[in-house]
């Protein structure tokens, strides 16, 4: 287990509560993220049962349950359930009286809820103060990777709102950690590992075999071996991540619009244009994708009406930016080599370049320290500043936002992100005009605005020497980003 200890202690918090009413336990997240892992080692350490559904019809999962419940129990014969009201009088039977609580887990749940609907009903019932069951304390975990519609299980009227007592998201990991899961120590080459595959466990061990880049140079033949291979699951896996959400019906439509975001359309009016579509034909598209965790949409930091949609897996934006527009020649053997080195300028636009600004969004949000941005930051967010003189407007890669002592909203500090280019002393009159822009536009407090520099190849000796001697110039590199604060 690597990384997972909150998880793992909120699950034996619950799994030992020992109160003598049945409790209820909701565990969600992403695809290979180490969720069935993490139950199935709760159930091996504390006797419990454990019953991971497929994709079947009612009365074949009923046969399933039934199997896997008989073997538990040791018992030669399975049961035979006609309906699930039966079975789950059963389930919610099996702890033994006056004995320690049972865990009780029932993984890819929304398989089961979707053959029979009425499921999450009779759960509630099963649940409640008015159920009679002849065994003891039941800690009963509905596990799934349908991000919106485990997400809708406790919300709003849905009848098992208000009976969870645990409600447990299982995250990828962040850029830092994903470095330490893969053993990579060269900074470069895990950031280049990581905007292609991202903090997904499983992509690290089961789907590579633990092959992991030997040095930046061995990357290229890394992402040929692994990901550009026909012959490996990394290769099909955006396919199969749209294919395995429930709520997405038309894969064509939610694929262009990923493949529209991953080519740099963020906002809807670009998206639109590049489906050649109506912009108010897109709202049902873009809610579903975000529901299902693919994509988040993040407000402008100066447009309150405006915001930047993102896809949140980078196996996605690879697959749409790199190896959809060039699916054809991929499958054919011996042209994966041709199609990186012609793919070269979009990788590093493309992919590279706007992970490289979300991993330093994600570093100003949870590891820069109060000093560096020049107090507590409160929210983080890109936006677009107009600069009505030279008829333009200007994007920025952080806006870091605060409050001062009589609690009014102030701009900490802007920054910048080049992840190739060694930035001097014109990246930084580029953020001070920025800053200049903004003071003068009035509604926020820019006067103190930090700047602040991000690199993943270097700063010139001109900048370095202006930073050390102005700490309202901070300079951000890799070693800085996976290390310091």
């Amino acid at each position: 287990m690597f990384d997972r200890d909150f998880e793992w202690s909120e699950l034996v918090r619950f799994a030992s509560y020992e109160g003598p009413e049945a409790t209820l336990g909701v565990v969600s997240g992403r695809r290979r993220q180490g969720k069935t892992f993490l139950l199935d080692g709760l159930c091996r350490a504390g006797g419990g049962f454990f019953f991971s559904a497929s994709e079947a019809t009612e009365a074949e999962s009923l046969r399933q349950f039934g199997v896997a419940l008989a073997r538990y129990e040791g018992q030669r014969v399975s049961y035979r359930f006609a309906h699930w009201e039966e079975a789950v009088e059963v389930m919610m039977s099996l702890a033994t009286p006056g004995a320690r609580p049972l865990v009780v887990v029932l993984d890819e749940f929304p398989f089961l809820a979707k053959a029979s609907p009425e499921l999450p009903s009779l759960l509630q019932r099963a649940l409640g103060p008015q159920a009679r069951h002849e065994g003891g304390p039941v800690r009963l975990l509905l596990c799934g990777s349908a991000l919106s519609f485990m997400g809708s299980l406790l919300s709003g009227t849905a009848p098992l709102r208000g009976r969870a007592s645990l409600e447990l998201v299982v995250p990828t990991l962040d850029f830092r950690l994903a470095a330490q899961f893969w053993g990579i120590t060269d900074l470069r080459l895990a950031l280049l590992v990581n905007s292609v595959v991202g903090g997904t466990p499983a992509y690290g061990r089961e789907f590579v075999l633990g092959d992991a880049p030997a040095d930046l140079a061995d990357f290229g033949p890394w992402v040929l071996r692994n990901v550009l291979n026909p012959g490996r699951p990394l290769f099909r896996e955006a396919r199969f991540l749209l294919a395995e959400e429930p709520d997405l019906r038309d894969t064509a439509l939610y694929h262009g619009v990923l493949a529209a975001i991953a080519q740099g359309n963020h906002t809807r009016g670009g998206i639109a244009g590049f489906l050649e579509r109506k912009s108010t034909d897109l709202g049902h598209a873009l809610t579903v994708l975000e529901d299902t965790g693919m994509i988040t949409r993040e407000p402008d930091a100066f447009h309150g009406k405006r915001s930047a949609y993102r896809i949140a897996e980078p196996i996605l934006t690879f697959y749409h930016a790199v190896m959809r527009p060039e699916w054809s020649d991929l499958e054919r053997p011996g042209q994966a080599p041709l199609v990186w080195e012609r793919s070269q300028a979009t990788f590093r636009s493309k992919v590279v370049g706007p992970h490289f600004e979300q991993v330093c969004r994600t570093w100003i949000r949870w590891y820069a320290a109060e000093d560096t941005l020049g107090g507590l930051r409160t929210r983080v967010e890109s936006g677009t500043v107009p600069d009505p003189a030279a008829k333009t407007s200007h994007e920025l890669d952080a806006a870091v936002f605060g409050r001062d002592l009589e609690g009014r909203e102030v701009l900490l500090a802007i920054g910048e992100a080049k992840w190739n280019d060694i930035m001097g002393l014109g990246h930084l009159r580029r953020l001070q005009h920025i800053r200049d822009l903004l003071q003068a536009r009035g509604g926020v407090q820019a006067q103190y605005t930090r700047l602040l520099c991000f690199s993943g190849a270097g700063f010139t000796d001109e900048l370095r020497g202006l930073a050390e001697q102005d700490h309202g110039i901070q300079l951000i590199g890799l070693d800085r980003l996976y290390n310091g604060d």
